[in-house]
């Protein structure tokens, strides 16, 4: 046998080896499909460097939106979009206390979503200006 074929028949029996058996898809726990393309829509309302940096200071405290604006470096009306974007998957909710509207966390799976963030991608302390 030439060694190339050698080295073929080598991998092929090796990768064989390793390989596992399929697992048939009716003994798999799955998720409706439609309720994963509900949950990647929502997904997508946290994929953002704001919004994250504000679901952080949500789960702390409630908070109106200029402060919420101004930790983010951004416009409060940005900062507005970003909040009723959060709202409408029923992340946030908010109260209104005369002309301020204040938010808070809605959806108590929200603190288990930002752990895993800050887990994979690291915790740094800043310090709010006051």
């Amino acid at each position: 046998m030439p060694k190339a074929s050698r080295k073929k028949a080598v991998r092929s029996k090796t990768t064989a080896s390793k390989a596992k058996p399929a697992a048939k898809p009716d003994s798999l726990r799955l998720t409706e499909l439609g309720a994963l393309e509900r949950a990647a829509e929502c997904l997508k309302a946290l994929a953002h460097p704001h919004r994250l940096r504000m679901v952080q200071m949500l789960l702390q405290k409630d908070f109106a939106v200029g402060e919420l604006a101004e930790a983010c470096s951004i416009p409060s009306h940005m900062a507005s979009e970003h909040l009723r974007l959060m709202q409408r998957c029923g992340f946030l909710s908010a109260e209104r206390d005369g002309r301020r509207r204040y938010y808070r966390v809605a959806e108590p799976h929200l603190a288990s979503i930002l752990a895993c963030v800050e887990t994979r991608f690291g915790v740094e302390a800043v310090r709010a200006a006051s």
